[in-house]
């Protein structure tokens, strides 16, 4: 047992969980954390603002198995990175953030830079915790951190007054293999609720293996939703890529064909599940680890098969089932039928235009993408276009904002990726719009000499609001465009960016793309492209899938 302050004891504890990597912005509230910092081997990263360290951190947990940590000050620096937290809790991504905040007799007067943490974050995180004087932090922040990742992943808030920082308090130097074994997940399905399954988002490594050899042994079609890229490997003949209302024109087509959809871990978001046909009369089976979600499709839905539980734990169960059992599926047409939907119905886009076309770039960028490759998006239509043409490999590989669609999420998570991912190469897929939101994570990545290669589609305004508007109000395009061009190659470049260029010519395109999937250390890409450009495959609000708009260039082969 050793006595040390708060702030050392929160130090020690990151240390004992295994944290590498801590991203974060400092200030007065938080001083004692940051000073503690010097005697550990624990790397701080120090972003350009509060939320993207929030972001950075979150992307540090969506690409690994890792929970990211992010350190900041009281007031508006917490209340900064509320966005990035409930954008973590919308797409079930587990991360501890750690919050200065003043003395605790303080707390709920009119104090220089406070604010009431819990009542803000209380709709928009996993947990929200308040230390106060009788805490055992020891306790808190390892439980904290597999809390974090069990059932249902998602943030955790940790409120943490300037006097417990620095107050003594004894230090135990507990197992943290007694907080990682109170998660543990048992359940198993029995033999008879497999053999009933028979009869009748998930995005993590575990998850992924099992269901490729559920996939290999029945050679099941798939599609996935935004969020589960790379779970299955996308270049399978009979994995037709994202469903939805930017999905492709193969999975939506083939999903109002059939008559029994797995859905495992799924959302059900309003993009996905309100355009389903199979909502109307497909039988469904559901297997998923939130009850809340659960009760919610029961009552819905009313599907045919339910687990409650681990993913991979329950198609496990099922495979082994199948095994023991010798099960087998005859599905030969449905697996022609399939086949015969996604090569008579390729993407396809305006490829006579004088203009660059952001299909154009993001189709040529897919010659680069391999098994290593780590991707980001922001949000809109290079988000879409990037998920519909780039055939992702392998799980925790395409980190996009799915539930809150948070425009400047690309870069800080970007930077997150690499730290969690060294060896990989990371690229950050982005629009003017959302680039701009947090540009000062240029500075970030150069400052830092990061290898993180930036690919930005300007058209000069938010294109996919901007089509929208086109569709709902007779084409007035009110607060999306604008009208005076900026270089941000030169911007970038003024960071220090060791490949920073521009193309606006399509002529040029090939050749700056290979210059820039070549070139070394911080690299940016900005491809000027044609703002008349429309998105497609997309099915109108309101519409299900059979009102699919394919647009003029999609058309059978």
């Amino acid at each position: 047992m050793k006595e040390m302050n708060g702030a050392e004891v929160l130090i020690k504890c990151l240390e004992d969980l295994g944290v590498k990597h801590i991203f974060g912005y400092t200030g007065a509230a938080i001083l004692p954390v940051f000073h503690a910092l010097r005697h550990s081997d624990i790397e701080i990263i120090v972003n350009s603002n509060e939320q993207s360290a929030a972001f950075s951190a979150a992307g540090y947990s969506r690409s690994s198995n890792r929970v990211g940590v992010a350190i900041v000050t009281s007031g508006p620096a917490i209340t900064n990175t509320l966005t990035s937290v409930a954008d973590a809790y919308g797409d079930s991504i587990p991360m501890l953030v750690f919050a200065g905040q003043v003395p605790e007799h303080k707390i709920g007067t009119d104090s220089f830079q406070h604010i009431n943490v819990r009542g803000i974050f209380r709709d928009a995180a996993k947990k929200v915790i308040q230390l106060s004087n009788g805490d055992d932090i020891e306790t808190i922040i390892k439980d904290a951190y597999y809390f974090a990742k069990s059932g249902k992943p998602g943030p955790v808030v940790i409120d943490f007054p300037l006097d417990k920082q620095m107050k003594n308090h004894e230090y135990h130097g507990i197992d943290v293999k007694r907080f990682e074994g109170s998660y543990h997940d048992d359940r198993h399905l029995s033999e008879s609720h497999c053999e009933n399954f028979f009869r009748g988002g998930l995005n993590s490594e575990s998850g992924s293996q099992a269901v490729r050899e559920f996939n290999e042994l029945f050679g099941i079609p798939s599609v996935n939703t935004l969020m589960a890229k790379g779970v299955v490997d996308e270049r399978h003949d009979l994995n037709l890529g994202m469903l939805g209302m930017f999905g492709t024109p193969y999975a939506n087509m083939l999903i109002q064909e059939n008559d029994l959809f797995f859905a495992i871990g799924v959302r059900w978001d309003d993009r996905v599940a309100e355009k389903v046909g199979f909502a109307i009369g497909t039988d469904i089976a559901y297997i998923d680890i939130n009850p809340e979600k659960m009760h919610q499709i029961k009552i819905e839905r009313s599907p045919k098969f339910t687990f409650i539980g681990d993913a991979a734990t329950a198609l496990r169960d099922l495979l082994n089932y199948a095994r023991k059992h010798n099960i087998r599926l005859d599905i030969r047409e449905w697996q022609i039928r399939a086949r015969y939907l996604k090569k008579s119905w390729p993407l396809n886009y305006n490829r006579s235009s004088e203009y660059i076309q952001a299909a154009k770039v993001i189709s040529m960028l897919a010659n680069h993408v391999d098994e290593s490759t780590k991707i980001t998006t922001g949000v809109g239509n290079h988000q879409m276009l990037a998920a519909q043409y780039l055939s992702m490999q392998c799980p925790k590989s395409f980190m996009t904002s799915g539930s809150f669609g948070t425009m400047g999420f690309s870069l800080p998570t970007a930077i997150g990726v690499h730290y969690a991912n060294p060896h990989s190469g990371v690229i950050a897929i982005d629009g003017d719009g959302s680039l701009r939101m947090n540009l000062g994570e240029l500075h970030t990545i150069a400052s830092l000499d990061l290898p993180i290669k930036i690919l930005m589609l300007n058209n000069r305004s938010d294109g996919m609001v901007q089509n929208l508007q086109d569709a709902a109000y007779e084409g007035v395009r009110t607060g999306t465009q604008r009208p005076k061009d900026v270089n941000f190659a030169e911007i970038a470049r003024s960071f220090g960016f060791s490949y920073a260029e521009r193309v606006s010519n399509r002529n040029d395109l090939n050749v700056k793309m290979e210059a820039f999937i070549d070139a070394e250390g911080p690299c940016f890409l900005e491809a000027c492209t044609d703002r008349e450009e429309v998105l497609y495959p997309k099915v109108p609000a309101g519409g299900s899938y059979k009102d699919m708009i394919l647009g003029p260039y999609i058309k059978s082969t």
